[in-house]
């Protein structure tokens, strides 16, 4: 099995060497870089399922290489770590796309907990060959983009969790998977998440792909359990 692939971005020498051995102690392969410049190079010349950046970089700043990542790639996991403690600090980088955010002095083992869950969260990305359209009957989802093509015909953007649970689905087509997997690999440690949510969701895609939303042929619910996917 090939081991997941980190961009560590941090110019503080001690602590990037401490947290890079303690990366390749849990078996992630650790691309390290110091300088903004050199992030964004080897962000676009290799392939990583993560990037642990730091804010404060010599050149570009970790807040500017996070919206460049984004413009180039929606769904890579990005990490934040920074000295900074106020909340518009943390404001921006989310809303730049940073997918968490972590305040320097911290726990490695609050880091590889963060790193470990990000990543399951975000399998579901790698399954499915990026530069590909997936098509099912008269139906195709756009990965990249977005957008999907429906029973309507018509090309429609859709959320980022909406892809999120599609590709979950399509990796175990033709498997029941539970409602509890389901929260678990989608919306993680969001503890205010039901199952009612995923009932809706099915609804919604039902809606886009069926000919026949209440006999549906694709998006199947099975009671008591959770949900299957047929092509």
């Amino acid at each position: 099995m090939r081991t997941k692939n980190i961009l560590l971005v941090e110019d503080e020498e001690h602590l990037l060497k401490t947290i890079q051995l303690n990366l390749e102690l849990e078996n992630f392969t650790v691309t390290t870089a110091v300088t903004g410049t050199e992030a964004i190079k080897k962000f676009r010349t290799n392939k990583f399922e993560l990037v642990i950046l730091d804010v404060m970089l010599p050149e570009i700043n970790g807040f500017d290489i996070c919206e460049e990542i984004r413009k180039e790639n929606k769904h890579l996991p990005i990490l934040l770590l920074t000295a900074k403690n106020s909340s518009s600090d943390r404001i921006q980088g989310l809303k730049l796309g940073a997918d968490d955010y972590l305040t320097k002095p911290f726990n490695l083992e609050e880091l590889l907990l963060r790193v470990h869950n990000l990543l399951k969260r975000n399998t579901y990305q790698f399954t499915i060959p990026q530069d590909e359209l997936y098509k099912f009957g008269e139906n195709e989802i756009n990965f990249i983009t977005f957008e999907i093509k429906g029973v309507n015909k018509k090309k429609i953007e859709i959320t980022k969790r909406e892809i999120a649970l599609l590709k979950l689905l399509i990796k175990r087509c033709g498997q029941v998977i539970s409602r509890e997997e389901i929260l678990d690999e989608i919306w993680g440690a969001e503890a205010f998440t039901s199952s009612r949510t995923i009932d809706n969701y099915i609804l919604s895609f039902r809606k886009y792909f069926e000919k026949m939303p209440k006999e549906p042929k694709h998006f199947h619910s099975i009671r008591g359990v959770g949900y299957k996917f047929i092509n």
